[in-house]
């Protein structure tokens, strides 16, 4: 029970850090457009009150989880064929490894030329964020997995798909999570750029609108929730994780 309550205090006393840090920021005057984290949270509670801040996130949710479902099956069954398979490794992994490198933000306004600002635009910019970390991963994780294993499972005369569902698989599980964790948390700063870039919906558009008359609260309030949405959705995850896998097999 203690190692449990010890990392979780750990962590509120690093958010109240931060937070106390935002408010004594907000209080020095460092910037008229840096408000304080108490005008911040108002804005934030008045924000849900009158029901602006629920109908932005049914804007965003949409684009984002499916973007994110299509990531999620798509990247880990190419990222474990591509693990499975040299061939398919040496067809992808350029594709793939050049799209991690490379500063996909500046990839939406083609999309947005291609396919105009709807929601196809939306979820593939959420795709191209998220997918190349979640297949990369999940290669590595099938690639990795313990030989020791793999040959002993052929000595059982077990068939090859005895061996990837019963060995391989279990084994690359928590390095998978490893690359759903960091691919979900690209596809919110992807569906973000969408909004901000494509066409002014949702969260997106809350911020550019609250910037654009200077209701800084409200925008830094507008961000505030995006992040939180995005830091619970990840903790989903590692809960996830946890429940599955015993500590000693967890990422």
């Amino acid at each position: 029970m203690q190692q449990m309550l010890k990392p979780l205090l750990m962590r509120f006393i690093s958010f109240g850090v931060v937070l106390a840090a935002w408010e004594y920021g907000g209080r020095t005057g460092l910037s008229a457009a840096f408000p304080t984290f108490s005008d911040t949270f108002m804005a934030l509670f008045g924000m849900i009150q009158d029901g602006s801040l629920g109908k932005a996130y049914l804007n965003t949710m949409e684009p984002l989880l499916i973007g994110l479902v299509i990531s999620i099956v798509f990247g880990v069954s190419l990222g474990m064929l591509m693990g499975l398979r040299e061939s398919a490794e040496w067809f992808f992994s350029p594709i793939f490894i050049v799209a991690q490198a490379a500063p996909l933000a500046a990839l939406v306004p083609v999309l947005t030329f291609a396919y105009g600002i709807s929601l196809v635009a939306k979820v593939l910019t959420v795709c191209i964020m998220a997918m190349p970390v979640i297949v990369i991963n999940s290669m590595g994780a099938v690639r990795n997995a313990p030989n020791s294993l793999v040959e002993m499972g052929k000595s059982f005369l077990g068939s090859r798909r005895q061996v990837v569902t019963k060995i391989i698989l279990p084994a690359a599980s928590p390095m998978i999570f490893v690359g759903l964790r960091l691919g979900c948390s690209s596809g919110f700063i992807g569906v973000i750029l969408a909004e901000l870039l494509i066409t002014p919906t949702g969260i997106g558009d809350l911020i550019s609108y609250n910037q654009s008359v200077a209701e800084y609260p409200a925008m830094y309030a507008a961000i505030l929730s995006i992040i939180v949405a995005s830091v619970l959705f990840i903790e989903g995850l590692e809960y996830l994780e946890k429940t599955m896998f015993r500590p000693e097999k967890r990422a």
